[in-house]
């Protein structure tokens, strides 16, 4: 056999060997869950951008579905790349990688553009990027770094230090302004900091520092924070208000019923602006009924319970926190957004994970899988 003979057949056998221990290694109930969310948006995709672009943007009727089929495949690759990296690999790239994003955080109000009054994506010629999407996984790892730093492990500076971290990023968020992201990330920070250990006592005082810091924004900054005062009272009395949007997503969810109108036959999507971001459930209710969203829910509910489940096994504690933390992320995330959906919360403009239409949102939920999946792998079967 000729030396080039050989060659092929050392890296056709590593690469079989790769694919062979990274699937014996991975958690497959898990991985499967994110592959079949990914590949229910990319269907519900073309269910609800179809005559968004046809008809009302008069583009071509796979504008959105072309985009989002992209976005999908690229989102996987991420998701496998990151779950297929060593983890002690991938632990020391936490610090960098979230660098990384909180500058381009950090540059939204100096390059953002504006769209709908609200300046929270960076235009990269090709798609337009929304740092917070990225940011969101990397901040828990970095919060959990900074909890399981040795140096603070008999120390309450960790929970100091991790609270202006999280003031670091809600500041840049309220400036966008983001009122539904600045809210996950807070409840996600409190749920991995309760994990880690920390008192009630210390909760209790940031939560009355928060409430003190927001009051005095709604009341000194009206004119740039008056709509979540508007929003509020719209929620709590529909007469002060427009709900249009609200209403129209809980009217398409009990007009869809348990078995919904049918493929295509939704009119929510031609009546509300974004409603294949924001109100993915219910246009997804409107159309394959209510018994499709609960299941679709209930594959985020087993997802969660995986990662919990997996929690128990793990030794290390920065990754039973980071696992915990992503947790929590993934499940308010949904749970806020499905609130939305049904006018049991105010809007917030949150995003459904792998569901929603947009590449930021799909890129984000990839590295929070990819996460997941690398955090959650069984080291018995790692190759070294």
């Amino acid at each position: 056999m000729n030396l080039r003979g050989y060659v092929k057949n050392m890296l056709k056998d590593s690469i079989k060997f790769f694919i062979l221990n990274y699937w014996r290694s991975i958690d497959k109930k898990i991985f499967l869950s994110f592959v079949i969310l990914f590949f229910l948006g990319l269907f519900f995709s073309f269910s609800s951008t179809s005559s968004l672009a046809g008809e009302r943007l008069n583009k071509d009727y796979y504008f959105f579905f072309s985009k989002h089929l992209f976005f999908t495949f690229l989102a996987l690759t991420i998701m496998i790349i990151i779950s297929a990296i060593k983890t002690e690999i991938f632990e020391k790239l936490v610090i960098p990688l979230f660098a990384i994003s909180f500058i381009s955080l950090a540059l939204v109000p100096i390059f953002g553009i504006e769209v709908k009054g609200a300046k929270r994506w960076i235009d990269l010629y090709f798609f337009r990027l929304q740092p917070i999407e990225i940011l969101k996984p990397f901040f828990i790892l970095m919060t959990v770094r900074i909890l399981t730093f040795k140096k603070f492990e008999n120390s309450q500076i960790k929970y100091i230090l991790s609270f202006m971290l999280l003031s670091s990023v809600i500041i840049l968020l309220i400036d966008q302004p983001d009122l539904g992201q600045s809210i996950l990330l807070i409840i996600s920070w409190i749920a991995t900091v309760f994990i880690s250990g920390v008192s009630m006592l210390f909760i209790l005082v940031f939560f009355s520092i928060f409430l003190i810091l927001f009051g005095s924004l709604l009341y000194f900054l009206p004119e740039k924070f008056g709509y979540i005062i508007n929003r509020l009272i719209t929620f709590f009395d529909p007469n002060q208000g427009d709900r249009f949007q609200s209403s129209s997503a809980l009217d398409a969810i009990k007009l869809g019923g348990l078995t919904g109108q049918g493929m295509g036959e939704g009119i929510l999507k031609e009546s509300v602006p974004e409603a294949h971001t924001d109100y993915v459930i219910a246009v997804i209710s409107e159309e394959y009924g209510s018994v499709v969203s609960i299941l679709i829910l209930i594959i985020f509910l087993y997802i969660s319970f995986r990662i919990i489940k997996s929690c128990f096994n793990q030794d290390n504690e920065f990754f039973k926190i980071s696992l915990s933390g992503l947790a929590s992320l993934l499940i308010f995330q949904t749970f806020i957004h499905a609130g939305v959906n049904t006018n049991l919360l105010p809007t917030t403009g949150m995003t459904l994970p792998f569901l929603s239409y947009g590449g930021s949102s799909l890129v984000g939920s990839a590295i929070l899988a990819g996460l997941v999946l690398n955090y959650t792998k069984n080291k018995a079967y790692l190759y070294d």
